[in-house]
């Protein structure tokens, strides 16, 4: 075969931009660097296609034992593909200042293993795109530990507040509702 036949489409692919952006959902498009790492999350290639619940949390928070809830729902249905995604926030004065206290309290006292990112903004003018699309399609955190569930599609099945738990029956349901659906 000729080398400039096999050339030719792949040129026309690069130009047309990366093969993922057809088929991941607005609010996954982009990176944000892991929590206490050297590498960032590439959400699209890391989340596209899978149920997804994103968490905004603070370490200083009452609901801080949450990461446990959290931790136990991941396990519970990763091998179903769920992903979780928690996005420590200061937006209401609860994060620490220093992301290795950030870690600490994720890794060392609750044992998070899900995906954490480094401190962002998630509410405003200001939010990073995957919480202003999350605001776009519900509404915007009020608090720490909101917890938004996101279908394989990239469409948020239920949004809850803070005072949910990660085992209430009712967010229980979204995840399941958004494992079972479809790419």
């Amino acid at each position: 075969m000729n080398c400039r036949a096999l050339l030719v489409p792949l040129m026309l692919a690069a130009l047309a931009g990366p093969i993922w952006a057809a088929e991941c959902p607005a609010l996954l498009q982009g990176e944000l660097p892991k929590l206490r790492a050297k590498d960032s999350i590439d959400l699209c290639q890391r989340f596209a296609g899978k149920p997804l619940v994103v968490v905004n949390t603070a370490s200083h928070c009452g609901f801080v034992g949450q990461f446990a809830g959290l931790e136990t729902l991941y396990q519970r249905y990763k091998e179903d593909g769920l992903e979780v995604l928690g996005v420590p926030s200061d937006d209401f004065l609860q994060e620490a200042d220093d992301s290795a206290e950030t870690a600490e309290v994720c890794y060392v006292n609750y044992g998070v293993t899900f995906a954490m990112t480094e401190p962002q903004r998630v509410t405003g003018a200001q939010a990073i795109p995957l919480f202003k699309h999350l605001t776009e399609q519900t509404a915007a955190p009020r608090w720490n530990f909101y917890k938004y569930v996101i279908d394989r599609q990239g469409q948020v099945v239920g949004r809850f507040s803070s005072r949910t738990k990660p085992d209430a029956p009712e967010l229980l349901k979204a995840v399941e509702q958004a494992i079972a659906s479809r790419p």
